[in-house]
């Protein structure tokens, strides 16, 4: 009986050493109405061809069951070349019985090049197509396993390249397998058979056979290498057009259209000429694959035409053997398939097990759900500390940097952290909880959220602690326009919790989606929220709504966001500025403003200014020069409607040390969230 089939939601890391698979499980011949798997395996992914000889021996039985059919079908191909041969015979001997014997022969053999051509490529169609869903069903669950995490150590387009190009010439290289096993098998048979037949001109066979077969050999290192090129650029340029797909509402929103189309352009013309570069070189391999066997067939008339002069072959075994070598040119062409078929299905597999050989580390033991640690949350590489049930707003002038703090806060830890210590939840470090019990503990929302298609409700039903009810969350984060969108999309006017969102939910607009994602979040209730730029799409009056709302709905939990934004800076409990992956400053977002000259320009977006604002401490009698700037979009007075502020300040000090200061500030909205109101698209 074999061994149950591990669980799903089961990592499983690579062995150093894995058994054959069960007689039950690698034997069974698979049909296409068995998929999927019940258990697609644990994969050898050490290596590109380690992967594909596990795959091999995932399918014994097709692969065996495919090469007793090609025998058949080549073995009869080459059989013909006997019958003709007696046809011959028979009308030079005049025999009537032997020349009916022969057309019986070649009436059998050619039913048995029928139905071995038939059964052939239906079971190598088989063995083709159920390799391509082993490795998709492998793919699909890894991906599932690894979640957010296999997005951070592989290109999102690499991964689309895998589970379809991929897919389909690791597929090849297995269907290719049995054919090429049964062409060879039966190349060696006849070389045997013409040597007992006709030793003068079956030696010429056997030697040239060999020299045939191998001579492309030299040529395969450059066209493998040419074929890696190709596959680099053309997964270059997938990378580069999901990408491009994925942020099509932006790259419209600012006009670089045009500048991503040419980047495509470019990357498309050169997988065409690495291509075109390629087929130069398996066109020189195909071309020596006919030529050499011409050559052969030229060597082997002459030498048998000059031996049947003599009389030492009859004119019957002249034609059998020429036959037997043309024929032969049938299967030596799978010699040239399954070379480039290895040529191109190496890279892929490669890249298939580098996917599938990522692990996450998890801690089976873990803590129990009563004694989850509670407590501030303190990062040790920044000396970033979010303290227990408050507000914390940090500022990051680089946004890259921005992500990788807030994956750091949650656990995410980078492949290059190294040796790095651990976040701390309260005093419990949370690289010694498991997995479960961090990402309940701790929940991060990265600047671009995904949201699935499916209804609304569904979008929604995700694990939540219960405190939070989806209309408070909704409510919260500003989404009762969306809400009315989906309505309004929905035929029948459904309502709106069981309206449909397409995938990625491209059917709303960039804020409405982040709205939404921050309305998911938000229902989730975890013991630490940190937000990454959770309202960078919205216009700065839902994004003062919403600041207000998070503020409130997340009253004695522990929130962190990071944002530049001041309507979020102006209601956090406490400001962080981040500089070069450190803490340096920290207080309120005023008194950061009005005295960090580092966070004021991260924030207002205007050149760093290390005088900072008048204090009064000037030499008397010199007057500060009127200075022009960014407001910082939460100040009071009147805008001018144009993104800048203006602020002039005019200071006299006496001989007493009296000093007497008059200020005039005006203050409008940021020319950031000016930008962000037109990136609020309408559904």
């Amino acid at each position: 009986m074999p061994p149950a089939p591990c669980p799903p939601s089961a990592d499983h890391p690579v062995a150093p050493r894995l058994p054959l698979p069960p007689f039950s499980e690698s034997w069974d011949l698979m049909n296409i109405q068995d998929l999927p798997f019940a258990d697609p395996g644990t994969p050898d992914a050490r290596s590109g061809p380690r992967f594909l000889l596990w795959l091999g021996r995932q399918q014994l039985g097709g692969q065996f069951a495919a090469l007793g059919w090609g025998l058949l079908h080549f073995l009869s191909i080459a059989a013909l070349s006997y019958g003709t041969g007696y046809a011959v015979e028979a009308v030079l001997d005049g025999s009537g019985a032997r020349l009916a014997l022969a057309g019986c022969l070649l009436f059998l053999f050619g039913g048995a090049i029928a139905l071995g051509d038939t059964m052939l490529h239906r079971r190598a169609v088989t063995n083709w197509i159920t390799t391509a869903a082993r490795v998709q069903q492998l793919l699909a669950r890894k991906t599932a396993l690894l979640g957010s995490a296999l997005t951070r150590r592989v290109a999102a387009g690499e991964v689309v390249a895998v589970s379809t190009g991929d897919v389909e010439k690791i597929g090849w290289f297995v269907e290719a397998l049995s054919r090429f096993s049964a062409a060879a098998l039966t190349v060696l048979t006849v070389c045997v058979a013409l040597v007992v037949w006709v030793p003068s001109l079956g030696w010429i066979v056997a030697l040239g056979i060999p020299v045939v077969a191998l001579a492309v050999l030299p040529l395969l290192p450059r066209a493998t290498q040419r074929a890696d090129v190709q596959r680099e650029k053309a997964g270059y340029a997938t990378e580069l057009a999901s990408d491009t797909v994925a942020g099509l509402r932006v790259l419209r929103g600012i006009g670089g259209e045009e500048l991503f189309l040419d980047r495509y352009r470019g990357a498309s013309q050169e997988v065409r000429g690495a291509a075109v570069r390629s087929a130069r070189m398996w066109s020189l391999i195909a071309a020596v694959q006919v030529l050499l066997p011409g050559l052969l067939l030229i060597a082997v008339v002459w030498q048998g035409v000059h031996l049947a002069r003599q009389g030492r072959i009859s004119v019957g075994e002249l034609v059998g053997v020429y036959s037997a070598v043309t024929l032969l040119n049938f299967p030596l062409r799978h010699f040239e398939e399954i070379a480039m078929a290895y040529s191109f299905s190496r890279p892929s597999a490669k890249r298939a097990a580098r996917v599938l050989a990522l692990t996450r580390d998890t801690d089976p033991g873990g803590l129990r759900p009563d004694s989850l640690p509670r407590g501030d949350l303190y990062d040790p590489v920044s000396g970033l500390l979010a303290r227990q049930g408050r507000l914390t707003a940090v500022v990051c002038g680089d946004p890259d940097a921005a992500g990788r703090l807030a994956d750091r806060l949650g656990g995410h830890a980078a492949q290059d952290a190294g040796s790095a210590p651990s976040v701390l939840l309260g005093s419990v470090p949370l690289d010694d909880l498991s997995l479960e019990a961090a990402r309940t503990l701790v929940l991060v929302q990265d600047k671009d959220p995904v949201l699935l298609s499916g209804t609304l409700r569904e979008v929604l039903a995700v694990p939540a602690s219960g405190t939070v009810g989806t209309a408070e969350a909704l409510a919260a984060a500003e989404c009762a326009d969306v809400l009315d969108a989906l309505a309004q999309q929905s035929a029948d006017g459904a309502e709106p919790m069981a309206a449909h969102l397409t995938e990625r939910g491209r059917s709303l607009s960039g804020g409405q989606r982040q709205r939404l994602a921050l309305a998911r979040s938000l229902f989730t209730d975890p013991e630490v929220l940190v937000l990454d730029e959770p309202t960078s799409a919205v216009d700065s009056h839902t994004e003062a709504r919403i600041a207000e709302g998070l503020r409130a709905l997340r009253s004695g939990r522990t929130t962190v966001v990071l944002t530049s934004s001041p309507l979020l800076l102006d209601r956090a409990d406490e400001v962080v500025l981040v500089h070069e992956g450190k803490v340096t400053a920290t207080g309120s977002h005023r008194a950061l403003l009005h005295e960090d000259p580092r966070y004021r320009a991260v924030v207002t977006r205007s050149p760093e200014d290390p005088t900072g604002p008048d204090d009064g401490t000037r030499a008397p009698g010199t007057p500060p020069a009127p200075r022009t700037g960014t407001g910082n979009g939460n100040g009071n007075g009147n805008g001018n409607g144009n993104g800048t502020s203006t602020s002039t300040s005019t200071s006299t000090s006496t001989s007493t040390s009296t000093s007497t200061s008059t200020s005039t500030s005006t203050t409008v909205t940021a020319p950031g969230e000016a930008a962000r109101e037109e990136l609020e698209e309408p559904a």
